[in-house]
């Protein structure tokens, strides 16, 4: 493979840990949590496309959709039951909750699929791409990958700019308090923000499972901590953020396994958000807050 395979493989693979980092940064710039049960939330779904296209024969749009609407109920009623009454709790009480919350749901998955691996059928059936006379192949999954990427992005941007519910979000992630007085509902607001994020995990497990065609019930484990890298790096809080931070994490990822090892890419990927840190600890487009006394 050429350089310029790599770095589209690993355009497609940042784009898959963007569209996961966007629920992470929704949830933590509106709600101030974070939802690390959030990879849990794209096994989940991946399981739902599974059922819906290999056993009951559903057509592959209206698997993916179906599964979507799962993941969204899903995720609105592990915030109304797991983080609504945290709140106002310390960090450290809905890092533990998160962390209960990923292991039920690795364990219910377990306990109903089974540990045997399952061999996912891609969502997405066109040919590749051949271009430079067959030099350079690029799969039909890494092109739709990028483009959804892009899609959900523009389309994520005009929603919070441009509707009620996603100003009701911008006054919301400012003050809870002075959103309320002006007639908001916080707990909707929430509740919204959650399922966006959930609806998109869906779709990031289709894709996931697309390009990486297995399933088990921890398949959603490491991504979804590379994507909260990622969100992280980019500047958690900040959806374009979750865009450039996925899309350098899943480029400097696939270009460490092909020229310096595939043992220390996670080791390098981590080492990277060690820098940023250091460098600038709020992530590229992070704003500081500043706090009053």
């Amino acid at each position: 493979m050429s350089f310029l395979s790599y770095f589209l493989s690993g355009l497609s693979l940042g784009s898959i840990y963007a569209i996961i980092a966007l629920g992470y940064t929704m949830v933590y710039g509106i709600a101030k949590m974070l939802n690390f049960a959030h990879g849990d939330i794209i096994m989940v779904g991946a399981y739902m496309i599974f059922i819906f296209m290999n056993q009951l024969g559903i057509n592959t749009f209206l698997a993916i959709i179906l599964s979507g609407i799962f993941c969204t109920i899903l995720g609105m009623v592990i915030e109304k039951v797991a983080y609504k009454p945290l709140r106002n709790a310390t960090p450290l009480s809905v890092l533990i909750t998160a962390i209960g919350v990923s292991y039920l749901l690795q364990n219910l998955a377990l306990l109903i699929f089974g540990a045997n691996t399952k061999a996912f059928t891609s969502v997405i059936a066109l040919k590749p791409l051949s271009l430079f006379d067959g030099k350079l192949i690029i799969s039909a999954e890494s092109i739709i990958t990028i483009l959804i990427c892009i899609i959900i992005m523009v389309i994520l941007t005009l929603f919070i700019n441009k509707t009620k519910n996603g100003q009701a979000m911008i006054a919301v992630s400012e003050d809870k308090s002075a959103a309320t007085l002006m007639g908001i509902n916080v707990n909707k607001t929430i509740s919204i923000t959650f399922a966006i994020g959930s609806f998109l995990a869906a779709i990031a497990g289709a894709l996931l499972c697309s390009a990486y065609p297995s399933l088990t019930p921890t398949t959603g484990a490491m991504p979804g901590i590379k994507a909260f890298v990622a969100a992280v790096i980019g500047g958690i809080g900040s959806i374009p953020g979750a865009f450039i931070g996925g899309l350098v994490l899943g480029i400097l990822e696939n270009l460490s396994k092909a020229y310096i090892s595939s043992q220390l890419s996670d080791a390098i990927v981590f080492s990277l958000l060690i820098i940023v840190l250091l460098v600038k600890p709020t992530g590229i487009l992070g704003k500081n807050q500043n706090e009053k006394v």
